[in-house]
């Protein structure tokens, strides 16, 4: 099986995400979307937590709600607890989730893209949600990105909206909101990744990326920003490095249960 993370990133990670513009840009738009499709949460479950960032961010803005993290590698946990002690946090395989109709939403932030098997990990994300829960997702998208990057970072794909909201529906979801973002970057993105593969011979770390000037830094986070206020009015990027997605736990599916 493909872990799909090198256990030695999550040090640089912890160090870096709280001032890199993507995770920055990220974390508030699941903060928005979080607020806007589940606001009453009481239980809440992120998959693939990493070092905490994400999770941290969740326990912030919602501070009387139920929390917990799983992460397939222990290495990971270890920030994750150090950042949200009050939080439940264990080692977990993705494929195989432990809990039938415990949480009223779960979050599986660009992880789907590390793992064969996405259609079971969704499937069981679909058993672990209550009735009518809700999942939030975001992955890499658009495989003409597809870059030795993505194979540093043990991505096996970049997804297409169709291929994503496809898998979604057959495991037993109703799409509510679907957008790209990160798209006011795509076309430096493009280029940088055009460029690195035509540097074949040229080794790569994934982790190069975060190292980034600090004036580009606060210009990308800014334009992101914009796209989170196109996005925040019910405007929907069709393109962009990033894609979000929010989904219903249908009633079909719980009536199956």
């Amino acid at each position: 099986m493909n872990i799909g993370f090198k256990t030695h990133y999550f040090k640089e990670l912890a160090e870096l995400e709280a001032g890199y513009f993507w995770f920055r840009a990220r974390n508030k738009i699941i903060l928005w979307a979080i607020n806007k499709y589940s606001p009453n949460f009481k239980e809440f479950l992120e998959i693939g937590c990493g070092t905490g960032f994400v999770i941290s961010a969740i326990s912030k803005q919602f501070p009387e709600a139920s929390l917990s993290g799983s992460e397939y590698l222990e290495e990971g946990l270890i920030y994750a607890r150090l950042r949200v002690p009050g939080a439940k946090f264990s080692q977990m395989d993705a494929r195989h989730i432990p809990y039938e109709s415990e949480f009223d939403a779960i979050g599986v932030f660009d992880v789907l893209e590390h793992i064969e098997e996405d259609n079971v990990v969704l499937q069981q994300i679909g058993r672990a949600l209550k009735p009518g829960g809700m999942l939030f997702i975001t992955v890499p998208q658009h495989r003409w990105l597809w870059s030795i990057v993505d194979e540093q970072a043990c991505h096996v794909r970049r997804y297409e909206a169709d291929e994503l909201h496809k898998k979604v529906c057959q495991a037993g979801f109703e799409i509510v909101r679907s957008t790209s973002f990160v798209s006011t970057l795509l076309p430096a993105m493009y280029s940088l990744r055009l460029f690195k593969r035509n540097k074949k011979n040229v080794s790569i770390d994934a982790m190069a990326e975060l190292h980034i000037n600090p004036v580009l830094n606060k210009i990308f986070e800014y334009l992101l920003s914009v796209e989170l206020i196109l996005i925040s009015v019910g405007i929907s990027l069709p393109f962009g490095g990033s894609r979000l997605l929010v989904a219903r736990k249908s009633v079909m599916l719980s009536k199956a249960e």
